[in-house]
C-alpha cells in the first residue's frame, strides 16, 4: 500500500490542487483533506496517516500550533510533517523544524517540487 498522505489546509482550492497532485502519482494515496488543525487531530486519531502537508498559515490555530498540539498528543504513530507554506524567512523554517516539521515547502509548488520533499522525508 503506498504512503498515505493527509492533506491540512483552509483553502478549498490548496486541498483540490494537493489532491491532484498526489492523486496523479501512483506512489502516494490521499487518505484525507480537511480544513482546520481540530479536524486533522480527529482524524489522525482515528486514521493511520504516513505524511501530513500542513499549512502553516490557518485560522484559529496555526500549523506551528498544530505540531505542539501532535507533539503532545496521544497518537502514537506520528506521520512525517510536511509544512507548506509562503514564508521564506530562514528564522521561520528553524522554528518550524525545530517545532517538529520534517521538511517544508515553498507555496506555489509543482508536482516534481512535492515528490522530492516528500523523498526527502523518506516517503518517495
Amino acid at each position: 500500500m503506498p504512503p498515505r498522505v493527509l492533506i491540512v489546509d483552509d483553502s478549498v482550492v490548496a486541498r483540490a490542487v494537493l489532491s491532484r497532485l498526489i492523486d496523479a502519482s501512483d506512489r502516494f494515496m490521499v487518505a484525507g483533506a480537511v480544513g482546520s488543525v481540530a479536524a486533522a487531530l480527529d482524524f489522525l486519531g482515528r486514521t493511520r496517516v504516513d505524511i501530513l502537508l500542513l499549512d502553516v498559515n490557518m485560522p484559529v490555530m496555526s500549523g506551528m500550533d498544530f505540531l505542539r498540539a501532535l507533539r503532545d498528543s496521544d497518537i502514537t504513530q506520528r506521520p512525517k510533517v510536511v509544512f507548506c507554506t509562503t514564508e521564506n524567512g530562514m528564522a521561520y523554517i528553524r522554528a518550524a523544524i525545530e517545532a517538529g516539521a520534517d521538511e517544508y515547502v515553498m507555496k506555489p509548488f509543482d508536482r516534481e517540487t512535492l515528490a522530492s520533499k516528500l523523498q526527502i522525508v523518506g516517503m518517495a
